[in-house]
């Protein structure tokens, strides 16, 4: 697995490298400069506001007997977006170092995995409506041309697999787990008491719709804030377009890294999407390219202090289990 992402990487590199050949780096450098130092640092306090936006989806799941804390969430959906972006790791490696940095902040284990699952069940459900509204706007706003045909229906093939897959992960979730409990005890015991508190906390979790609406209807609020996002960064470039478009390049973009998912960042991945959408909707390909760029610039901006301050604290952590280990050796 470790050398399928490496060679993944390594792929989208280098398409990178030969898309920025093909359109242009000048163009692309001018584009993206235009944003300036204010503009720039007006796109990562958007991104900080983000993370706290999907931090409540997360927070949203945790039955309020466990009096959690949503400075908690956020931190954790900080800690996973960035290891997912930054560092050489597919989007799943981002999920597990999210929820071991929730854990670090005396989250139960069990709960931390079991939350998180659904977290991610909730984020797909509320992708694939914000896919179908963008495939919808660029049927309307696009008719007939054979790019949006091609993508239209390349993205509604993408859509069944989506629902597809989302309705096998619910079942799983709200039944299979069970099956696996059982399969557990018999085969590794050491494990089954583990699995067997993760499936009871999945279980509380399904038990509320309650938490389960709000947690998506977060989500699709929060993917409708990317779009705008994007529709920021076109305006601080000295380029207009209307949100709708951006939405559907937005979503268009989300159905394509979902596909990439183990190519880490989808590096490569996502600077191709953008030059081949935006021209569909009027932008030149380096416009495109330099949005691109700039969610990168942000993303290492706000990801290298996030990731810092994570380190620290499971070298903290790290550090008071050796020494409670000392003083447990000493006492004896």
């Amino acid at each position: 697995m470790r050398i399928g992402v490496i060679v993944a990487a390594l792929s989208g590199l280098a398409l990178l490298c030969y898309l920025l050949f093909y359109v242009g780096v000048g163009p692309v450098v001018a584009a993206a400069s235009a944003v300036g130092w204010g503009g720039f640092a007006l796109l990562c306090f958007y991104g900080v506001a983000m993370f706290a936006l999907l931090g409540c989806a997360w927070f949203a799941l945790i039955p309020s007997r466990v009096s959690p804390h949503l400075a908690t969430f956020i931190w954790g959906r900080a800690v996973r977006d960035c290891a997912g972006e930054i560092l050489p790791f597919s989007q799943v490696g981002g999920m597990v170092i999210g929820a071991r940095a929730v854990m670090l902040r005396h989250m139960s284990g069990p709960l931390a995995s079991a939350s998180m699952i659904v977290d991610v069940t909730m984020e797909m459900i509320a992708q694939i409506a914000f896919v179908v509204t963008g495939l919808a706007i660029l049927i309307v706003r696009v008719p007939g041309s054979p790019s949006s045909k091609a993508l239209a229906e390349t993205l509604a093939i993408g859509l069944v697999v989506a629902v597809v897959g989302a309705v096998l992960f619910l079942l799983v979730q709200r039944r299979s787990l069970a099956l696996l409990e059982r399969w557990t005890a018999r085969v590794l015991p050491h494990a089954a008491a583990r699995a067997a508190s993760i499936h009871r906390r999945l279980a509380e979790i399904h038990a509320s719709p309650v938490r389960l609406g709000v947690s998506l209807a977060i989500h699709l609020a929060s993917w409708l804030a990317a779009a705008a996002w994007s529709w920021i960064a076109i305006r601080l470039i000295g380029r207009h377009i209307a949100f709708p478009s951006v939405l559907a390049i937005e979503a268009i973009l989300s159905a394509v890294r979902s596909t990439a998912f183990i190519v880490p960042g989808a590096i490569g991945v996502q600077e191709a999407a953008y030059a081949i959408l935006v021209p569909v909707f009027g932008l030149a390909a380096p416009v495109g390219v330099a949005i691109s760029l700039l969610r990168r610039a942000r993303d290492v901006a706000l990801g290298v202090p996030v990731l810092l301050a994570w380190q620290l604290a499971e070298g903290g952590h790290a550090l008071k289990a050796s020494r409670d280990a000392a003083r447990l050796v000493t006492d004896e």
